[in-house]
This record gives C-alpha cells, structure tokens and sequence, in this order.
C-alpha cells in the first residue's frame, strides 16, 4: 500500500491506478479504525477496482469543547490494518495541505444538516460538506463508501452529491457493531469499563422502539418510552427521533422509508445510533 502525504505525488499515483483501468473507490475516515472502517474498504474492493482511504482529522467538523485534541491517532496500527485488508492507496494530507493560508471556502447543505447534529453541533455539517468536497476533487473517484452509523452525515453527503454533480456513486455500508450490539465508534475508547457495559441500552432501546413503531404502536409514546429507558441507563439523552430516511425531516409516513436515530452521552462520551424501521403492521 502506498503512503501519500502531498497533492503532487497523489496525482501521479492517482495517474498510476487508473493507467491499470482501474476504477477507483475512496473510504474516508478520519483514523482510529476499527473493524467497521475495515467493513468499507472490504465493500469497496470489487473486480477492476483500487481502494483509496483518507485519514485526516477534520478541524473544521469540530465544534468549541469538542473532542478534536484528544481524538485517538494510531498512524502506525491504521496503515497496519489497512494494509492488511488489501487497500492499495492511503491518503494523509496534513493541515497546511488540506486547509493552506487563506483558505476561505465553505460548503453548507440545507434541509438534511438542520436538526438532530445539525442542532446540537452548529457548524458540523459545513465542515463534513467542505472536507469530502475536497477529497472528492482530489481523489475523483467513481465510489465512495460511508458507514450508515453516521445516517445523517451520509444523508448530507448524497444530498450534496446530487445537487453539485459529482460524478460519484455513494455508498452506504451497514452499521457494524460489537457482539452486544453496541456500534463500533472510535470514540468507543472513551468509555471506561462500567460505561460500556451501560452503553448497549442505546441499540437495545432502539432496537425496541423499532419494532413498536414497526407493530403500529404511537410513535410518540414508544419515543418517550426510548428516552425514558436511556436516562435511567445512565444516559443524558439529546434525541431519540423517528424521521424520513432520505429528508431526515420529522414529519414521516409509513408509505416512506423510516429511521429511529438517536444521541445520548455516557459520560462526557457523545454516542450516536440508528435503526431502520420496517413496517410489521
């Protein structure tokens, strides 16, 4: 696997995979993997295709008081695991490479950015729209692989696909999780041991609501029911919301494909979730 830190020697390795005829797929993180980052570059390796990862921990995503200086970076332990699951190019722009005196530009995606993350961090999704923006330009793939765990964040990317025509199939890849359901997260490693065991009310409690609101149970009832199950897990719950899986929007029907997402804290360790909802009425 070739380790590439700057724009010029990304273009001719770029050069390089596609003189091959290769077509090329890009898996984004910002590092700190684990097995679901693994599980995208496992869906991107297709017959005539070369997997591209990134590794950049985005500033721009993080908000005043969040987690950006103490966010795990294991460059070493990444390139080992990417490596060994058969990606053929890495990505690692600095800073100064990705963001260079007198950046000014900034990317916002109206409608499916508000509310749930969009809401409790202001500015999040400029900073997500802003920086794949940018990867795409640099990478031009033909894919893109995202994890459904982070169901808005992909929600904003395909929006913003659509509406600025990037060439570019997105993919959403399943949310991947521990034996007891809990979603893999690199902010998982935050938890202390009493914390993580706490942890998986969060998708047991979504994994209830689901199935209520599947049965044709009142959505607000079995909404507060979820909440209420979270706070007394040791939970301080931002959302449980049951939304439209392709607007994101409140305001959804049975006839539409529905989602459950949910964010609560354990601690000072900020976890998200969701589940799709299937009608079983």
């Amino acid at each position: 696997m070739q380790v590439i830190r700057d724009r010029e020697a990304l273009v001719e390795a770029l050069a390089a995979l596609r003189a091959e005829g290769a077509r090329v797929a890009l898996v984004p993180t910002m590092g700190a993997l684990h097995a679901g980052h693994i599980a995208l570059v496992e869906a991107a390796k297709r017959p005539g295709t070369k997997v591209v990862a990134s590794i950049f921990v985005n500033p721009k995503q993080f908000g005043a008081g969040e987690d950006l200086g103490r966010y795990p970076r294991r460059e070493q332990s990444d390139i080992r695991m990417l490596t060994e699951a058969g990606c053929d190019l890495l990505w690692m722009p600095g800073v100064e490479v990705m963001y260079p005196e007198g950046h000014a530009t900034s990317i916002r995606v109206d409608g499916v950015s508000e509310g749930l993350e969009g809401a409790s961090r202001p500015g999040h999704f400029d900073g997500v729209a802003t920086v794949v923006a940018k990867l795409f330009n640099q990478v031009g793939p033909d894919a893109a692989y995202f994890g459904e765990k982070d169901f808005q964040q992909l929600a904003v990317i395909r929006r913003m696909v659509a509406d600025l025509d990037f060439p570019i199939d997105v993919v959403g890849v399943p949310t991947q999780r521990d034996d007891d359901g809990l979603a893999l997260s690199s902010r998982n490693i935050y938890l202390d041991e009493e914390q993580r065991a706490k942890a998986v009310a969060l998708p047991r409690a979504l994994g209830v609501a689901a199935r209520a609101i599947g049965r044709g149970e009142d959505a607000a009832t079995v909404l507060g029911d979820a909440r209420a199950t979270l706070t007394a897990a040791g939970f301080e719950v931002d959302y449980v919301e049951l939304v439209d899986a392709i607007t994101l929007s409140l305001d959804c029907t049975v006839e539409r494909p529905r989602r459950l997402v949910a964010a609560a804290r354990m601690g000072s360790t900020r976890l998200i979730d969701n589940i799709a909802v299937t009608d079983l009425s």
